[in-house]
């Protein structure tokens, strides 16, 4: 009895612990069962989000994307100063249009006047400039075309403000007829003029006010068609120089500029009451204090025109 009794209470704990062996087994697989779908579960969060994170990525911008800044002359000109931070306005492109037209004949294709008009629409598509808007600098100064006429060639100028944009050249027959204008025994000329200027006030830095008149100068000495870019230019590229520099000794004077004037126009002509009004009225306009220079390029064609005046008289 007591040996029955012995081997049913090792049969219990057997049975006791093969129950506790497998259920203790049962709880690791639905632990590792539990783990599997855990890590599936979150690998599929890391896809997802993955996913929406992709989706998420900013767009490059494209064509479409809307104009940030203005076109400005700086960006498609070789110019410098003010002008090449003024962004380019319609009423710039129109006067330029015209210019062309009048010179020769249409508005060139490629030209000065066709890079402008596109650059203004943008410029007005975009709300940077009204339909109606002239930069300072091409309304004070002017925007021009020129041609000169050399041996064998046509040489086309095209400037906004006294700065070339644009310069191409054309054949042209040979032609032994003189191309300097006629001048009255006698009378001073606007060249003579501007080399009196260059002793009178030959120290001073040239300025905006200094190039404007130098610029009318030349186009009443040459005429509103025929004309050279050289000297105009000369001072308005040290104008924009002198603006950029602090000493005055480092900044480039008057009598730089305007020494041997009358051989750096294409043609010249006395002067007249009419251009040195003309011309007082382009050096005021650009002057901070709306006035000349005493000994500067208009006062010495006033003085001039005042010479002519009584000499004719």
């Amino acid at each position: 009895m007591n040996s029955i009794g012995h081997h049913t209470q090792q049969i219990r704990y057997h049975l006791h612990t093969g129950l506790d062996y497998y259920n203790t087994k049962r709880e690791k697989i639905e632990r590792k069962t539990a783990q599997r779908d855990a890590r599936s579960n979150s690998d599929n969060s890391i896809v997802l989000l993955t996913l929406k994170m992709s989706q998420a990525q900013p767009r490059r911008p494209g064509a479409d994307d809307q104009q940030q800044q203005p076109i400005k002359y700086g960006d498609l000109f070789n110019v410098s100063g003010d002008l090449a931070q003024k962004p380019i306005a319609p009423e710039d492109a129109a006067m330029m249009q015209t210019a062309e037209a009048t010179i020769m004949g249409q508005t060139q294709k490629g030209g000065p006047a066709a890079v402008m008009q596109s650059a203004a629409a943008r410029n007005e598509g975009a709300g940077f400039v009204g339909h109606r808007d002239v930069t300072d600098v091409a309304g004070d100064q002017g925007v021009t075309v020129t041609e000169t006429d050399v041996p064998g060639r046509r040489i086309i100028t095209e400037s906004v403000g006294g700065q070339v944009v644009g310069r191409h050249e054309e054949p042209t027959p040979v032609s032994l007829a003189p191309t300097t204008g006629r001048v009255e025994q006698g009378a001073i000329t606007i060249g003579e003029a501007l080399e009196t200027t260059a002793q009178t006030a030959g120290d001073k830095p040239v300025d905006q006010s200094d190039a404007a008149a130098i610029q009318a100068a030349e186009v009443r000495a040459t005429g509103s068609t025929v004309t050279t870019p050289g000297l105009a230019a000369s001072a308005q590229s040290a104008a924009a120089h002198n603006e950029t520099v602090d000493r005055d000794e480092d900044k480039i004077k008057l009598n730089q500029v305007l020494a041997g004037a009358t051989a750096k126009l294409a043609a010249d002509k006395a002067v007249t009451r009419q251009d040195a009004e003309g011309i007082a009225s382009a050096e005021q306009r650009n002057n901070p204090n709306a006035d000349t220079h005493p000994g500067g390029v208009a006062a010495s064609v006033a003085a001039a025109a005042r010479l002519n005046e009584n000499v004719n008289g």
